[in-house]
């Protein structure tokens, strides 16, 4: 899960890390409240995931409070890259003589972490690495060890700080990996990391991206949740506990593994081609303890979504056997009924693997309407995206 910006502060201030933090606001009284609050020059930032805020015009200086308000309603409601602007953070204007860059992240092709520093910071870090490699200095990171102030210094050195500043870097370096480590994150970042007219170091901006893994021993972390902009489908999937993400299709998915899932995806999208450019509309991993009530649940979250024509249920049995599965399709039906939900879109279903026979004989039993079985994965994806192209 990727934090906005002020949450990103939040964080840092739980762990020393020195940082300049206003207040959010949602309309442009809430900005000139805070502008007159904070006092003198203040930066208004639109609050959104995504980079390249300053070029979009989601970051302005305004002089006065009545500033703040004016600029506040300009960046409110703005695109920037597909993310609408619903907040802005009004900050304390500051003094910048330097711009650095700080990171520490998961180095998934290494298998550790990796601290990543730069004396040269303000600009596109990607642009950096790419025009000039060896101005961005890259350290590996031991799990065990962590990052001690000796570490912490040897990353600054390796950056090429100057000595006057390098040993505030280096003590904010290690409070840095304390909110990395501390917070389960993947990514911690600070662009820029700048000194100021003070002589002091400071966080000026903040990336942090949540390892969701770790939610059941991070319950602070059900509060970074962007309730605004989640999809609701996706919301309502996250309260029953299911592993869904809507997509801009009319073939619903489910299955039981992730791998299963998304190459379950990948086929659906290619028999859609043949049938006006049919696509899948979710990713819905049930995992392999495909309940009675999981399986509701599931139909319940893709039936809703109005863009769906057909569902695709695809399950390999293991660990959880095929007649347990149609088991519990059946039960589903059965569930969704008492709950006054109907079935009303075709279901093409494909069981393999342990008990398959058994499991379809169920289905076959149970007689239940628009549902149809489909032995391979290849033909069953055809099916469904020939029901979601007619319908």
């Amino acid at each position: 899960m990727d934090l906005f910006e002020y949450q990103a502060k939040q964080l840092f201030r739980k762990y020393g890390v020195p940082t300049a933090l206003g207040d959010v606001a949602t309309t442009p009284e809430e900005a000139r409240a805070v502008a007159e609050r904070l006092g003198g020059t203040t930066v208004v930032k639109a609050q959104v995931k995504t980079g390249g805020r300053g070029k979009a015009g989601g970051v302005k200086i305004a002089k006065t409070p009545a500033d703040a308000a004016e600029l506040a309603g300009q960046i409110l409601g703005m695109d920037i890259k597909g993310h609408t602007v619903n907040r802005v953070l009004v900050d304390p204007g500051a003094q910048i003589e330097s711009e650095y860059y700080a990171s520490f992240l998961l180095d998934r092709s290494n298998r550790t972490f990796l601290a990543m520093a730069s004396a040269e910071g303000g600009m596109e870090i990607e642009q950096l690495a790419v025009e000039r490699p060896e101005a961005l200095a890259r350290v590996p990171v031991d799990a065990l060890a962590g990052v001690d102030l000796a570490k912490a210094q040897e990353i600054a050195a390796a950056a090429r700080f100057a000595p006057d500043v390098a040993p505030q870097v280096a003590d904010i370096l290690v409070t840095l990996w304390q909110a990395f480590v501390g917070a389960d994150a993947t990514l911690v970042e600070v662009n820029p990391l700048a000194r100021l007219a003070d002589g002091s170091v400071a966080a000026l901006d903040g990336k942090v991206t949540l390892d969701d893994n770790a939610n059941f021993r991070q319950p602070d972390n059900a509060s970074y949740v962007d309730v605004e902009s989640t999809d609701p489908l996706e919301r309502r999937a996250k309260e029953k506990h299911l592993n869904y993400v809507k997509l801009d299709g009319s073939v619903g998915i489910i299955g039981n593994g992730a791998g299963l899932v998304m190459s379950t995806l990948d086929v659906v999208a290619y028999a859609g081609e043949r049938h006006g450019g049919v696509k899948p509309a979710n990713f819905l991993d049930i995992g392999g303890g495909a309940s009675a009530e999981v399986m509701a649940n599931g139909l319940e979250i893709i039936l809703s979504d109005p863009s769906v024509r057909s569902v695709f249920v695809n399950v390999f049995g293991g660990i959880t056997a095929c007649d347990a599965v149609a088991n519990g399709i059946v039960s589903a039906f059965e569930l969704l009924r008492q709950r006054g939900d109907t079935v009303d879109k075709p279901l093409v279903v494909r069981l393999d693997g342990n008990n398959a026979e058994l499991g379809r004989r169920i289905l076959t039993d149970a007689a239940l309407p628009g549902v149809e079985q489909v032995d391979t994965m290849d033909d069953a994806a055809d099916r469904a995206a020939e029901l979601a192209g007619a319908a």
